[in-house]
């Protein structure tokens, strides 16, 4: 038998007469491509928070914050819980810029991707979950909608002023609204008149923030948390779907730091819910997160071709 007649192939009916078939190429959007790991993460903060909230309660763990007469003071578990302490690293370095390591990790992620998947839809997805974050934390027009929430839920606009006796709680001094919205710091000789009803006025020296309490404190945390992890799993998932054959050193080095940045916020998304904030305050914080993501998500994954 020579080499010509061993790559000859028996002639079947399909082979006389083949079928047509589709030359299309099939494409995969995001919302179908990632509809598993958007539920697995949905999930995963889901049963997180569940539980979380379900220990605080039992435990009796929880600082409501929207209280002035305990926020200022120390977590009663303080002492034996690391988490329970708004000092510690994970809280100051990490969380209260949670956004701003979030962005870094997707740009990493986005910069080092190959081509074919920078797409500019990816980054108008970013923009926009910033947009929103910006929105629900920082300005609506003026205040922010979470402190808009706060005014309207019965939110009053408190300053604790040190007491001059000794173990004395502060006394808490009622001041107009728009000390809280433009984060002024008070003093006795910056704005005396605020200080005329006390008997026992601060010293002149001492200088206070006010915050806004007693209304429905939607847990920033929470929702910040959230949406980080909604965001960067989505990014995450994006590059790895479909795997690809060979990646590139830098780009597996970006998306295990992502990896491990999500490790720290569901931490600290499980330790926020076990020490802080009213269980509802939690729970609204995380919806607010929820709905943020499937929002962007329902308008521009049209758009996203993996």
């Amino acid at each position: 038998m020579t080499s010509n007649e061993a790559l000859r192939l028996p002639k079947t009916a399909s082979s006389t007469n083949p079928r047509p078939r589709s030359t299309s190429t099939p494409t995969s959007t995001p919302s179908t491509a990632s509809i598993d790991h958007r539920l697995l993460t949905f999930a995963l903060l889901l049963s997180t928070l569940a539980a979380g909230i379900a220990y605080s309660v039992y435990h009796d763990t929880y600082l409501d914050t929207s209280d002035p007469l305990i926020a200022h003071l120390p977590h009663p578990s303080h002492d034996h819980s690391y988490f329970a302490r708004k000092s510690n690293v994970f809280n100051q370095l990490f969380v209260k810029k949670a956004w701003g390591w979030t962005s870094l990790a997707f740009l990493l992620i986005y910069g080092t991707s190959p081509s074919t998947k920078r797409s500019l839809a990816r980054l108008v997805t970013w923009f926009a979950t910033t947009l929103l974050w910006g929105l629900f934390t920082l300005w609506f027009f003026g205040p922010s909608l979470f402190e808009r929430l706060l005014k309207f839920s019965g939110g009053e606009c408190v300053v604790a002023v040190p007491s001059t006796l000794t173990n004395e709680a502060p006394y808490l001094l009622n001041v107009p609204l728009e000390y809280c919205h433009t984060k002024s710091t008070l003093g006795i000789d910056t704005h005396p008149a605020l200080f005329t009803s006390m008997l026992m006025p601060p010293p002149e020296t001492w200088r206070g923030r006010p915050r806004l309490y007693r209304g429905h404190d939607v847990s920033g945390h929470i929702f910040l948390l959230t949406l980080s992890i909604f965001f960067l799993a989505d990014q995450i998932a994006l590059s790895l779907k479909p795997r690809p054959a060979v990646m590139s050193r830098i780009h597996a080095t970006a998306l295990n730091a992502a990896l491990a940045l999500l490790g720290i916020w569901w931490w600290m998304t499980l330790m926020t819910a076990v020490y802080f904030h009213n269980p509802m305050e939690k729970v609204t914080g995380f919806g607010t997160s929820g709905s943020s993501s499937a929002s962007v998500h329902s308008i521009l994954d049209p758009l996203l071709i993996a």
